[in-house]
């Protein structure tokens, strides 16, 4: 999972906070056929025999969530492993007024949840559809029967839990320690790690309101940032799409504030 974490309250467009609205009332299953399609596409489910492949199609799905849709909730059971094909959620605490923290973001080509999962604990935070998404879901019997029986599956799951630490370390110390420019950048070299040697020219959909939600910053600072790495010829900028003129010049940007 390509992951920006902030401690911060997210602001929306008009600086209030909404909760999302419910999954099951924006979200549409997709056929076996396109199912099947969708998981030959990742790279784990490549490497799984054809049996353990014949149990994920049996019992998987994928959904299309509306933006603004909570795709699960905190404090309820960790029943799927996610993964993200298109689109782009967040996952985030609400409280009772409707204040967030958001911790991460997932892009498509990302996984999460596996540590819930492993441990049968309830799940410690929402996840959030920040746009129109297409989510993959696999139950939490058919990760664990992988976990148990696959070597290839196995080896993945742990590589997904190092890179976790290692991000959400790097999120605490980019938060306290980067200036909101250095912020943005980091935010952005992070959703384009699934892809860690994309060439110049590789783009994100992505808008400033949802990278403000990502960095704990307003949309306005998010724009500013932007503008600057811009004029740096960082990155080019497009109505919702960035792309990263020099992608290596942005994933060190602001390192050496630290």
């Amino acid at each position: 999972m390509a992951s920006v974490a902030s401690t911060t309250e997210a602001p929306s467009a008009g600086g209030a906070q909404t909760k999302p609205v419910s999954m099951s009332d924006a979200a549409h299953c997709v056929s076996p056929a396109a199912l099947a399609e969708l998981f030959h596409a990742c790279a784990w489910f490549a490497d799984l025999s054809a049996e353990h492949q014949d149990l994920v199609l049996s019992t998987a799905r994928a959904e299309h969530v509306a933006g603004g849709a909570w795709v699960a909730r905190r404090n309820a059971p960790s029943d799927y492993w996610l993964g993200v094909h298109s689109g782009l959620l967040k996952l985030s605490v609400y409280n009772e007024s409707g204040r967030s923290c958001t911790f991460s973001g997932v892009p498509p080509g990302c996984w999460f949840g596996e540590g819930s999962v492993i441990k049968r604990e309830l799940r410690k935070y929402d996840v959030v559809a920040l746009r129109p998404s297409l989510v993959m879901q696999v139950p939490a019997a058919t990760f664990l029967a992988l976990l148990a029986a696959s070597l290839p599956f196995a080896h993945f799951v742990i590589g997904q839990m190092n890179d976790r630490m290692g991000e959400f370390i790097a999120s605490i110390q980019n938060h306290r320690l980067l200036d909101p420019d250095a912020r943005v950048a980091q935010a952005l070299a992070r959703l384009l790690r699934p892809h860690p040697r994309a060439p110049a020219g590789a783009s994100l959909a992505i808008s400033q309101e949802e990278l403000g939600f990502l960095t704990g910053l307003s949309r306005q600072r998010v724009n500013q940032a932007l503008q600057m790495l811009a004029d740096q010829r960082i990155l080019a900028l497009a109505y919702n799409q960035i792309t990263a003129l020099d992608p290596d010049r942005l994933r060190r940007y602001g390192l050496d504030q630290i």
